[in-house]
């Protein structure tokens, strides 16, 4: 069963109709013994940085969520999602973030006529070996929303890559812990790909 963590975020249940959409159960819960005791977990995420930071603190889910990811189990980042899983970010000075992987946040810089945030579709240059994209050949198109993108300190963890005007890691992997800067759930049959293979990993 995989827990999609709610802290009010827009996305939450177009998240929970994906995972049913491909056979997964999956329910919402903001419940710590909930989502400690789940398979699985994941974070969506739609908003600033900040304001989104204050939801997990006053709902008491921040503390869980590291529990959850330091635990070993199956995690999964969603736009924000990953966003959050680094210690901060240039759109909420002073914010600290969940601080599981180094990198910086920073905003996508004006140029060459791009249009921010970033929004739309993207192709993606993907990491050979990667679970999370296991079955997924050449570079898809996935959804993008954003005006702020990661530079994962650690090489190692990028899972995915994508180019709008600066090099973007679009996603991020390391042991049973995965995000992704796109929408999965708003990305069609790649999209349903990725989270049927992070359900697989759930299950082992």
């Amino acid at each position: 069963m995989i827990a999609i963590i709610d802290y009010g975020a827009g996305n939450i249940q177009s998240v929970l109709k994906a995972f049913k959409h491909i056979g997964c159960e999956a329910f919402v819960t903001r419940n710590r013994d909930e989502i400690l005791s789940s398979d699985g977990a994941v974070l969506p995420g739609v908003g600033s940085f900040g304001d989104t930071m204050d939801a997990l603190t006053a709902y008491d889910i921040k503390d869980t969520v590291i529990e959850y990811v330091k635990s070993g189990k199956p995690f999964l980042g969603i736009c924000l999602g990953l966003q959050l899983l680094f210690p901060g970010s240039e759109e909420s000075p002073g914010t600290e973030g969940l601080g599981i992987f180094r990198g910086k946040i920073t905003k996508i810089p004006p140029g060459d006529g791009l249009k921010i945030p970033h929004i739309g579709w993207n192709s993606i240059k993907i990491k050979k070996g990667s679970r999370l994209f296991k079955g997924i050949e050449g570079e898809p198109y996935v959804y993008f929303v954003h005006s702020y993108f990661l530079t994962a300190e650690d090489r190692e963890i990028a899972a995915a890559q994508t180019n709008y005007g600066v090099v973007i890691d679009a996603a991020v992997e390391s042991g049973n812990t995965f995000a992704t800067q796109f929408h999965p759930e708003k990305s069609g049959e790649t999209g349903l790909r990725i989270l049927k293979n992070f359900a697989d990993i759930v299950n082992g």
